[in-house]
């Protein structure tokens, strides 16, 4: 395996990116792997290797670097705690257009590394991230051929950006796994999702995981279900597969 810690220059500074893949047979069809809210830690590195090791070029980019920010450390389980209202402040800094000036400056790196291949790309987000990997099928639809939101919030709202609106520009498969417990995607807003995708004719699969809280992909949180996570890993294997080779 290779890894780098680089630097892509992007229109606000230096956002700070993990990137891995394979040592031999490249270049290797890239797949883009947004954060979750807690941020950059050695977790999310070692599912960035997990995808990498099935032969792609990840890149793990760190999405508060405008706030001079790159690991949050460990979360107290109080909600109040003053380490999880940054952890909220900072996410709540974010917006869809941000991420997608930042996807801009990945794509435009990865047009340059020998490494990363020339052909169809992918794209996962975690938590609050799910809405950037639709969107950024949607903003480069001759770029993504496939995305993946796992446990994605912020999928149905008002916005004119809103991943259930956006999503019938792209030309990607979409994989949106739930959690069937998630007080920031519940139930309801997954079926209007879900409705929603089928109504404009998006290339989409819903799925809720039974018996599952938000979160139960990451080995590290109380809500870990290792047989739901490993589902996941077989649903976006299978995804990336069959779209980008």
């Amino acid at each position: 395996m290779i890894e780098r810690q680089i630097e892509i220059e992007t229109k606000d500074g230096k956002m700070s990116t993990f990137v891995c893949h394979p040592e031999r047979g490249g270049p290797f069809p890239v797949i883009f792997f947004y954060m979750d809210a807690p941020a950059i830690r050695e977790e999310l590195r070692d599912m960035a290797r997990r995808l990498a090791t099935s032969g792609y070029y990840v890149m793990l980019p760190n999405l508060y670097y405008r706030a001079g920010v790159m690991e949050l450390g460990p979360l107290p389980a109080d909600p109040e705690a003053p380490e999880r209202r940054r952890m909220f402040d900072l996410m709540g800094s974010l917006t869809i257009q941000l991420i997608m000036h930042d996807t801009d400056a990945m794509l435009a790196f990865a047009d340059d590394d020998v490494a990363a291949g020339s052909g169809p790309m992918g794209a996962v987000g975690y938590c609050m991230s799910g809405q950037y990997a639709i969107n950024a099928a949607a903003r480069h639809p001759g770029k993504f051929a496939a995305a993946a939101s796992i446990y994605g919030v912020r999928l149905v709202t008002d916005e004119p950006d809103s991943p259930h609106v956006v999503a019938r520009k792209a030309k990607a498969e979409f994989y949106i796994g739930c959690a069937e417990t998630d007080r920031w995607m519940p139930l309801e807003q997954v079926k209007a999702l879900k409705n929603a995708l089928r109504d404009t004719g998006v290339n989409a699969e819903v799925e809720i995981y039974p018996g599952t809280d938000h979160g139960f992909a990451f080995p590290q949180r109380p809500v870990y279900n290792k047989a739901a996570a490993e589902r996941h890993w077989e649903r976006l294997l299978a995804l990336f597969r069959k779209r980008l080779g």
